[in-house]
Order: C-alpha cells, then structure tokens, then sequence
C-alpha cells in the first residue's frame, strides 16, 4: 500500500542489519497490512542463511503505544531471522516526556546537610551549602555544590556513570558515582578548592580532577553516550 507514489514502509541494509522506514501519516491499520504483505512476499525472506538480523524500527513522527509496539515486534519476529533491536522514533508520550525533563531539570537547594541528613533529587543537584561529616547528598544526575563537602555525595544513583560531582572545597568522606565508590584516604587530609570528581573509563576508578577539565569530560562523555534510542 502506498500514500500518492510512495510506499509506506521502505527497507534499507545497513551494516549492522535492516532498518524499516514506516511512513508517519500512514494509519497503523495500515502500516501493518503492508508490513505483512513484505514480510510474506519479499525476497531477501528467503534467505537460507541462519544468521540472525537486527532490525530497527524508523517511526519518524508516530507516536506507538506499547500495544502497538508489541503488534509489531510480534508480527516481525515471527519470521526466525528477524529480531527487533530498536525502535527509533523522533516523539514520546507526555509522561516520559515530564520524566525525562525532570532528570534533566537542575534541582537548587540552599542548606546545610548535617551530621544524619541525607537530600535526594531526581536530576542534577545544585547545593548552596555544606555536607558536614556524616551529611549525604544523593542525585539521579549530577552534584554541583557551591560550599565544602565533607560528607557523602552519591552522583548517578541508578546508574547514570556520567554522572559528576563538583564541589568548592572537596574533602568528603566518600564519593560515589553509580556503583562505584571512592573512599577518603586513611590519613588527615586539608582537602582541595574547586575541584570535581568523574568515572575513568579506562581505569574504572573515579578520578578526582581540577574543575577545570569538567568541560572536557563532558564533551567526552556525550561521545561515548551517543544520541537517545528507545528500545
């Protein structure tokens, strides 16, 4: 089925395996007629290759519920050689939408975290104050704080490992950035000013840097996350 001269699903091979291009202002009614028409009637199906073949989904500017989504992972999985390893769309629901703007959003909070205390946000942390020993600061993001830490700061806690903590004097207890940990040395330390804290990838070990660098790791970690797919 086509929309004027154009056919409403177009399929490209790709190094990696095949991406489906489904046009966005065709229904899903009949997105998925055309789909089982070229699944049945193509003949790169016929293949006898075993090899698996990854297949992305283009969806453009169509919104897919989870149902839908299931439909056509369904109907493209039947076919053994096939597997669905993305679906690739320019659009997303209201609710992931607010989810995503508040782990982005930057959280500003002026206080002193004590001794028992821990402050927890979802996004980036920006405290205006001191983490006393004992005192824990916890964000989904990043940890900037305008003041001394001494205590605990915890930056990516469901596993975000690009995730970093700044602070304008850093001699904390720990410092923790996804699963990893880095505790204080053993010995009496006078601490440092303007300093931050990142994951080595190359080392696996967090790095305690001057603050000036925070730009480079950034630039460096935006490289390695790539663009934003949902799968």
């Amino acid at each position: 089925m086509t929309r004027g001269n154009q056919p409403c699903i177009t399929i490209k091979g790709t190094k990696d395996g095949l991406t489906f291009y489904i046009d966005d202002d065709t229904p899903f009614s009949e997105v998925i007629e055309e789909l089982t028409k070229t699944l049945t009637t193509t003949d790169f199906l016929e293949d006898s290759s075993e090899q698996a073949v990854a297949v992305t989904l283009h969806l453009g500017y169509r919104y897919v519920s989870k149902a839908q989504r299931n439909q056509l992972k369904q109907l493209i999985e039947e076919h053994t050689r096939f597997y669905i390893e993305q679906f690739d769309s320019n659009v997303i629901s209201k609710n992931e939408a607010e989810t995503w703007f508040d782990e982005m959003e930057v959280k500003s909070i002026t206080q002193i975290v004590r001794s028992g205390q821990i402050v927890e946000v979802t996004g980036d942390l920006l405290l205006i104050g001191d983490v006393n020993p004992g005192g824990q600061v916890r964000a989904t993001g990043n940890i900037y704080i305008l003041g001394h830490l001494y205590g605990i700061a915890h930056a990516g806690i469901y596993g975000n490992e690009q995730a970093t903590i700044a602070a304008s004097y850093m001699n904390p207890t720990q410092l923790r950035i996804a699963h990893y940990l880095s505790r204080a040395p053993d010995y009496e330390t006078e601490g440092t000013y303007m300093e931050c804290a990142y994951l080595d990838n190359e080392t696996d070990k967090i790095v305690i840097d001057r603050l000036q660098v925070l730009p480079y790791v950034r630039k460096k970690n935006r490289k390695i996350e790539g663009g934003r797919s949902d799968g």
